[in-house]
């Protein structure tokens, strides 16, 4: 039979354990409130205006960069304007070495290899078909058979498109008067700065020009609606990574099969397809986290610049002063216009 003195050391032993359990717990819990904390100040940081605006700018600098890059990458690696394989090869080669940069990125910053998981692989190929290689290989394809101002006419559709997609498609978002006229105003902005050769404009319509530039846009409005959507479950960096090794293969095997070729001498080409590399990595990797945090439509907007950083980084880099004239400048203050219009607030009511 069990004495009094043995009921008070079991009863003391549970008690022990239940007050050894219960400090556990507060640890766990403590750090997942501390998770919940830190996550919750990044995103308060990530949906600030000004972040917002740096971070977006930072962005589409970048990828106004990609534009005298190409140029001068085709003169190094010898592709011809209208050698579209070639162009492909190019393209995917740099986009496959982007997704490596990223993958390598995101591995560091969480102190092991980014994997994906096998439910995670649907989403990688929609975001990569979408992002990579429609709006690529179309993209492409239509340069191939259009003039260059309408490629660039085009171009700025597909901020137009994402967000009037992700309002009347996708409802994710309200379409307002005041995200209609920055679309408006963003767009003639695109329009004007297209337009520095009246001349070079027609209004014929083919579907392996003006078509493919047409579905490029479309894909690429579709792209950050997409990777908004699956970033609630999955890792966007994992997202970005993946989708560019993927998509940048399928392009590389694309441009190979239609007969393209890339030939270079020396270092210089090496160094420029890195570089390149990584204006898509950094670039794309930062925009999928606004995306995560922010509207579709308070983020793709800053599409516009895209275009306009294209021609003021020409004009620096390739000394090409001339295409910097009055519409130009006007070009930019409707872009910015677009922009805030798009993102401001509305005042309360009283």
């Amino acid at each position: 039979m069990k004495t009094g003195a043995d009921t008070i050391k079991v009863i003391s032993a549970g008690f022990l354990s239940f007050l050894e359990k219960c400090a556990i717990i507060r640890k766990i819990n403590q750090k997942e409130v501390n998770l919940m904390l830190h996550t919750k100040k990044i995103s308060q940081l990530l949906q600030r205006p000004v972040i917002v605006c740096f971070l977006a700018l930072l962005c589409t600098a970048l990828w106004g960069s990609a534009f005298p890059c190409i140029k001068t990458g085709y003169r190094l690696f010898h592709i011809a304007s209208e050698d579209t394989a070639s162009q492909l090869l190019f393209a995917g080669v740099r986009f496959f070495l982007a997704g490596i940069l990223v993958i390598l990125f995101g591995s560091l910053l969480q102190r092991k290899v980014l994997l994906f998981r096998k439910s995670a692989l649907p989403k990688i190929g929609i975001v990569s078909l979408f992002q990579t290689i429609l709006q690529y290989v179309f993209f492409y394809i239509g340069l191939a058979h259009t003039t260059a101002v309408k490629s660039s006419i085009f171009g700025g559709t597909g901020v137009l498109f994402s967000i009037l997609f992700v309002c009347l498609i996708f409802r994710q978002e309200k379409l307002t008067a005041s995200k209609l006229a920055g679309c408006i105003l963003g767009f003639s902005g695109i329009f004007l700065i297209s337009f520095q050769n009246l001349r070079s404009l027609d209004f014929g319509f083919s579907w392996n020009g003006e078509g493919a530039l047409l579905i490029s846009n479309i894909a690429n409005a579709l792209s950050p609606i997409f990777l908004k959507k699956f970033s609630k479950t999955e890792n966007s960096v994992m997202l970005s990574g993946y989708q560019f090794l993927f998509g940048g293969l399928c392009i590389s095997v694309i441009g190979v099969l239609a007969g393209g070729h890339l030939s270079f001498q020396g270092f210089s080409p090496v160094l420029l397809m890195i570089y390149m590399a990584m204006i898509s990595a950094v670039a794309y990797t930062v925009w999928g986290i606004l995306l995560q945090y922010n509207p579709v439509s308070k983020v793709t907007v800053y599409g516009f610049m895209n275009q306009v950083f294209g021609v003021f980084l020409s004009a620096i880099i390739l000394k090409e002063w001339d295409e910097i004239r009055l519409q130009t400048i006007a070009a930019l203050l409707l872009v910015c216009s677009g922009i805030y219009f798009v993102n401001r607030k509305k005042e309360a009511k009283a």
